[in-house]
This record gives C-alpha cells, structure tokens and sequence, in this order.
C-alpha cells in the first residue's frame, strides 16, 4: 500500500519539499550568496571553498567574462577591461561616473552611462549581471537544483534608478527577484534572529562603495526600521583614494603615470588600508609599467588623519539618523557593524564614541548582510519554520510628492514612512474649462521643485469642463516593499485615470540625497518664506483672472468711479504676483478683495434675482 506524506498545518516543508531561495549582497568590493538550512543561515562556498566572490568582471575580444578573483588578480594588468566597483556606476549618467574620477573609458548613453572594454560598450546593469550570474551557478551547484528566487540587498539610499537597475541585472542573470532589501535592515534580521535581541539598534554599514546608516526597533519578532540615512558616494573606496594621493604626490612624476600604473597604486593602497586595522605600519608597494619598483611607508597615524574628515561624515548621517527617529545615542542598546570598512579602528572607536557602546561585531561583518537576506528570502519562498514569526516594516529615505501651482512640492508621502505604502490626496484645476492636467513627480526634502529631484511626469486628460476648483482629482502613490514608486491620478466624477510606474532613466548624483537632508534643515527658514511667498502668488493670480472673468460677465454694475478703482487695484494685484516681496503681495490681494467687495455682493444679488425670476412662492417652499 503507497504511504501518504502529511504535514501538519503550520509545519515546515519535508526537505524535498522546499523551495530553494537565496539572500545576495550585491557589494561594490565583493559579493555573497546564502541560503537558510535546517533553519540556520549559512553563506555559500566556491569549489575552492572561499565565501567572498570579489566584485570584479575582466572582459577580452573574445570568450567569456572572467568574474572573480581571476578578475581581480588581472586588474592592475588590464585596467580598462577588468571592471571594479561597477556598483558605484548602477544608475548613473557619464558625467556623473566620470566624477568618481575612476580609470574607466565611459561613454555617454541614453539612460545610464556605459563602460568601453574589449567586448564593446557595457552598461553597468550587464557587468552586475555577469556577478550575478557567478553567484547564481554557485547556488544552484550547492543546492542541487534550480533557485525559486532571490532576495538581492542594496544600500537603503539607493534611488528608484539604482533599485531598477538591480533588478534588471538579476533578471539578465536569470533570476528571479523576490525582494529588494536594504543592506542595513538585512543585517538587523540576522542580527536580531540570532541574538534573539530586543530594543532599540543602530546599524552602521560602511561597504566598499557606500554608506548606510539605520536605526531599528526589534520588539518580538517585528523589525521596525524607524530612521535612516547615509551616502551613496562614500566607502572603502574613498579611503583607499585618499591613500593613492597621498603616495602619488610624494612621487615626482605621478601626474604622468598610466592607467595602469593608476590602478597598481589603488589595489596597494586597499591591501595597506586592510594591513593597518591590525598593524601600527606598513608599506604601499607596487610597480610601475616601466618596471620601476615602489615602496613607500605608511603608518596608521597618518592613514587615520587623512580618514578622520570621511568617517565625520558617517557620523553626521548617524546624527541626522537619530534626530529623525527622536533619540538620543543614549537610548541605542547596540550598534551592528557592516561592511570590510568597518574594520578600521579609527571607525570603531568613533562609533563606539558616539553612541557611548562597544560596537557589536560578533556576527562577521563581510556575511552579516547576506545572511538576513538568506533568512527573508526562505520566508518569501514560503519555508516557514516552526514558531518562525517575524515582521519586516521598512521605510522610505526621502519623502515623495507632486508640484503644485507655483512650483511648490506638495508632499504625499514623508520621508521614513513605512513600506510597502499607498497614500492619496486630492487636487483641482487652476482655471475654468481645464481639461488636462500635468502630474510632476518629485523627491526630496525642499519646499520648492527647484531644489529637488525630478522623478517622472505624465498627463491625465479628459477632464470635463467645469469652474476652476470644480473638479477633483485624486492622486495616489504606492510604494511597494522594493522602494519602487507607482502614481495614478484619477478624476473622481467621470473616473478618467492616468498613472505611471516611476523608473527614471538615471540616478541621484554623487552628493545630492546627503545635501537633500542636510539643504532642508539649513535651508529650512528660507524654503517657509519662499513657499510662503509663492501661495501668495498663486493666491494673487487665481484673484485676478476671477475678477476679470467677472468684469466681464457683470461689469456693468459697477459705476464709473467704482470701476476706476477695481481696475486700478486689479493692475496692482496683477504687478504684485510678480513680485518678491510677500508683504507687498498680500497687501495687493487685500486691496483687491476690499475694492470687489461690494461688486460681488451685487452679483450675488443679481444670480439670486435671475434664480427666482418667473418662480411663484409656492414653487420654493
């Protein structure tokens, strides 16, 4: 007789009944694929048993890309085909890359900059794929069958655009994505799940190529992401640059020095960097093309005086992190170290200064990230466990909206609002007979459109025509649970809707979402009186077209004299909308008020007399 195989409900699967799900951390330096077994998290080795699989694609005329340590190790021989750090480019216009100042031929494209080599011109999207795909047969050789998907983490201030352009390297490496996850909360998971923590945590992730800082809130099995913040051009990278000048410009002649020799002196400088978080000294040695020998010394006192400025930097996001989440440092049971970066001393130590703790590092910085991403990803693949009950509540960096009149951001959803999330709020027209309307997407912190991020724009038309402000349209944004941002506006009367998937064609530049958050605090002041100033504005111009539109209309209930002076007072109004000076402004618009006070009385008697005429007072009662 055949046997039935039966679970209990709530049970975990039979192993052969599993779905076969990943966590990748997609890092600048170097990258990493786990999966969870028998309920525990464990990162997954080469055949040469390694876990990190460096960031690194090396491309030639013809044959496949060599990714990995093969790659990297042909670096400083062939700098233009060997690609390094391409997370940094994810995204990203030619002018925007070239300002990282790195040694690549970039080459100007529409949408994202793309990357010269022997196989022709790469997007960054394509050399991550490559990555991807390395990680991907690695998975699928250690599991012994095909993946489900695939949670792939990302720093938690990538933009729609570098979100995006993740997600279509994965699906170039064939794989499907489960989930985008913020680098910072992948870590809190696997932190909080194997330390069984409670409380308020911080999370300081500093990558090769990026920065990211977040402050959580773990409460029985629920990670609340309440405050984050962090810089996207700013990792171990820059601190291996301020080493490469540093040894350059003691060296006559550097300013001559070829691509390759360029490269030679970075990949030093990253291996002194990492040789000085456990010796007081070292040395940078490399060799030139010309085969000339360098070997030039560096303590750590001076390596941690040049870095000093850079992990300032860090701290000032940390700050702004715990201002927007309400907390002192005080109040932060523990702070989780991410990234390679954070074995800097000079990094430890200021973290532990500024929240007044020893920062935690027991679980390995460089896995930490995959391995949160393992444990969501076997959640998302339905492998629940047992008395496996947590909740992931992420949020949004910078805050969404729409322009409105004037060039003011009205905002639908703030900054640091759960996700996923779908807000909505209602809108009219501007004048009489509007039968289209413009919806500009926006992000950032600033109260003008002018200071902020243009994310996308479309149109909603058919509108039917009525009076300006008749009609209502209701805009909504829906953030989903990878960050990516969907609008649909829609006139509520005839049910005429409109919307867009936001995927704008490039990326943030280097500094701006840091500038975005400090610009509204520095500029908070400035930003009320101008937004102050363009409502009056706005105010001044809706008052004077209702007027004209009325003097058209009714105009012959207005004596000479009264006329004389709405028309004077309209002139003034319609001169004061231009100008800069707020008071001036509202001072026009009360004119105008006071001068068409009595006309509007009159029309209103007028309407109701032309309402009435011809009725019988029995037809109004």
């Amino acid at each position: 007789m055949a046997l039935l195989q039966i679970s209990e409900p709530g049970e975990s699967p039979a192993p052969h009944e599993r779905k076969l799900a990943v966590g990748i951390d997609l890092g600048t330096t170097n990258s990493l694929v786990a999966t969870v077994r028998s309920s525990v998290p464990e990162v997954l080795l080469d055949e040469a048993g390694r876990a990190l699989l460096p960031s690194a694609v090396r491309y030639s005329a013809d044959g496949e890309p060599v990714v990995g340590h093969d790659a990297l190790a042909a670096q400083a021989e062939d700098p233009s085909n060997t690609i390094v750090s391409v997370k940094r480019f994810m995204g990203r216009t030619a002018e925007e890359a070239r300002a990282s100042a790195a040694a690549y031929d970039f080459v100007d494209a529409p949408g994202m900059v793309r990357l010269r080599t022997a196989q022709g011109d790469l997007s960054p999207v394509e050399v991550s794929s490559h990555i991807l795909a390395r990680l991907r047969s690695r998975a699928e050789a250690a599991l012994g069958d095909e993946l489900v998907g695939a949670v792939i983490t990302v720093p938690a201030y990538f933009d729609d655009a570098q979100r995006q352009a993740t997600r279509d390297a994965a699906r170039l490496a064939g794989l499907n994505v489960l989930r985008l996850l913020n680098e910072p909360t992948a870590a809190a998971i696997a932190y909080g799940l194997e330390n069984a923590a409670e409380g308020v945590y911080a999370v300081y992730d500093l990558g090769g190529g990026t920065f990211d800082v977040s402050i959580l809130r773990l409460t029985k099995g629920v990670f609340e992401v309440v405050a984050t913040g962090g810089d996207t051009a700013l990792g171990g990278d820059d601190f291996d640059a301020l080493i490469a000048r540093h040894i350059a410009g003691a060296i006559a002649g550097s300013d001559a020095w070829s691509r390759h020799d360029r490269r030679a002196l970075l990949v030093a400088a990253r291996a002194a960097r990492e040789r000085l978080s456990d010796a007081d000294e070292t040395t940078v040695g490399f060799q030139l093309q010309d085969g000339t020998l360098v070997d030039a010394p560096l303590t750590r006192e001076q390596f941690e005086a040049m870095a000093a400025p850079l992990v300032a930097r860090t701290l000032d996001a940390a700050r702004r992190a715990l201002r927007d989440a309400n907390l002192t440092p005080a109040e932060v049971r523990g702070v989780v170290m991410v990234g390679g970066a954070t074995r800097m001393p000079l990094v430890r130590r200021a973290v532990g200064e500024l929240f007044g703790t020893t920062p935690l590092t027991d679980l390995d910085p460089d896995q930490v990230v995959a391995l949160g991403a393992a444990l969501q990803a076997n959640l998302l693949a339905g492998n629940r466990s047992p008395g496996e009950d947590w909740l992931l509540l992420d949020v949004i960096p910078l805050s969404l909206g729409l322009e409105t009149m004037g060039g003011l951001v009205e905002r639908i959803i703030p900054r640091n609002s759960t996700i996923p999330v779908a807000r909505a709020q209602e809108f009219t027209t501007f004048k009489d007979g509007q039968g289209a309307m413009s919806i500009h997407v926006v992000q950032g912190e600033r109260e003008l459109v002018s200071a902020c991020r243009s994310l996308a724009r479309f149109e909603l038309r058919g509108i039917p025509p009525m009076v300006a402000g008749a009609a209502r349209i209701r805009v909504t944004f829906q953030v989903d649970a990878d960050g990516l941002l969907g609008v649909t506006a829609r006139e509520q009367s005839t049910g005429v809707e409109a919307s867009v998937t936001v995927k704008p064609s490039y990326g943030l530049s280097d500094d701006e979402i840091t500038r975005m958050l400090a610009d509204s605090i520095d500029q908070a002041d400035a930003d009320a009186r101008a937004r102050m100033l363009r409502e009056q504005q706005v105010e001044a111009r809706q008052l004077v077209d209702s007027v004209r539109a009325a003097l058209a209309a009714d105009g012959d209930l207005l004596d000479t004299q009264e006329r004389a002076r709405v028309d004077q007072a309209l002139v003034d109004a319609e001169a004061a909308a231009h100008s800069e000076d707020v008071d001036a402004v509202r001072a026009a618009v009360h004119a105008l008020s006071e001068a068409t006070e009595a006309f509007a009385a009159r029309r209103m008697d007028r309407s109701i007399r032309q309402a009435l005429s011809g009725r019988k007072l029995d037809e109004l009662t």
